[in-house]
């Protein structure tokens, strides 16, 4: 009975099986221990650093380490688990949750949004020349407008939308300025792709008389997956920005933003509850790169493996 070997440099089918599940492994290994650093380099500049901060240079600039502006990594964790309040029974932790979850919901909603606008203006600017060089300058510009200022207008804007007897909600001021800061990188990252293919592909397709729209969905949008995917997360970064950003100033109650501000006026009497909300901010960052991170897996598993010649 013969046997099939794998040809010379070659790994076996279990150890090619075995890759994937070492490297979200060490990805997941790599975060805890990183976590950790930061923690064990904030208590070591807690227990060295100048109580009153330092100068460098003549330049203020080293931090001030008493435990009003430095609390340790303790006493934030703790305070996740006390009442938000003596007149509640309701935790830190809950509300911390309670606003990632309404946020998530917003920039989910923006995301959205977003992704759907950067796609069709790609696949506009793609198709059109003069649609590229008349509306990639004003893209441009408008991510240079502050986005602080924006979102009072965009509030005042949609509370006098109504159509149909249907009315501009609150909420969805946050999520129009997710979809802002989303849009640009998506649109850029995927015209970038859909202009990718070779040229002779491009007169392949055009000599078996593809249609545009054909070349379009099996030619330029496979080609131009790299390109999506990086432009995904920062579009996700965006959206989260956005969303927090707009919450805060447009004073929306029940987001993390919300959350940040009202712990922000306790910085001084209550010094850990602040670094809550951010904590809490953090981890809708998280959850939304953990979203790009499984359509990266989504859509790049069947794609060939660039090999060394």
């Amino acid at each position: 009975m013969s046997s099939v070997t794998a040809p010379p440099g070659t790994a076996p089918p279990a150890a090619r099986a075995a890759r994937p599940l070492w490297r979200r492994a060490r990805r997941v290994l790599m975060f805890v221990l990183s976590m950790a650093l930061i923690a064990a380099v904030w208590e070591g500049y807690k227990a060295v650093g100048p109580q009153n901060g330092g100068d460098v240079l003549g330049w203020k600039i080293l931090p001030r380490a008493k435990d009003s502006i430095m609390p340790h990594i303790s006493d934030i964790y703790s305070r996740f688990g006390d009442p938000i309040n003596r007149a509640s029974d309701e935790t830190v932790l809950s509300v911390v949750l309670k606003g990632v979850w309404f946020s998530f919901r917003l920039v989910l909603a923006g995301f959205a949004m977003g992704l759907v606008a950067g796609v069709l203006l790609a696949v506009l600017m793609t198709r059109l020349r003069v649609a590229e060089r008349a509306i990639l300058p004003y893209l441009v510009i408008s991510q240079t407008v502050p986005l602080i200022a924006l979102a009072p207008l965009v509030a005042t804007w949609g509370g006098k939308v109504e159509i149909a007897g249907w009315e501009w909600p609150r909420w969805l001021t946050a999520s129009v300025l997710g979809a802002f800061l989303t849009f640009f990188p998506i649109a850029v990252g995927t015209l970038r792709g859909l202009q990718s293919p070779h040229p002779s592909a491009l007169e392949l397709m055009d000599s078996l008389a593809s249609p545009w729209h054909r070349t379009l969905f099996k030619l330029r949008f496979p080609a131009a997956v790299p390109y999506i995917v990086p432009a995904l997360k920062l579009g996700a970064a965006g959206a989260v920005i956005g969303v927090v950003v707009s919450e805060i100033s447009t004073g929306l109650r029940g987001g993390i933003g919300r959350l940040v501000t009202e712990f922000g006026q306790k910085a001084t009497s209550d010094p850990a509850i602040v670094y809550t909300a951010v904590i809490g901010a953090s981890v809708l960052g998280l959850a939304m790169a953990c979203l790009v991170a499984l359509a990266d897996a989504l859509f790049m598993r069947n794609r060939p493996k660039e090999t060394e010649a």
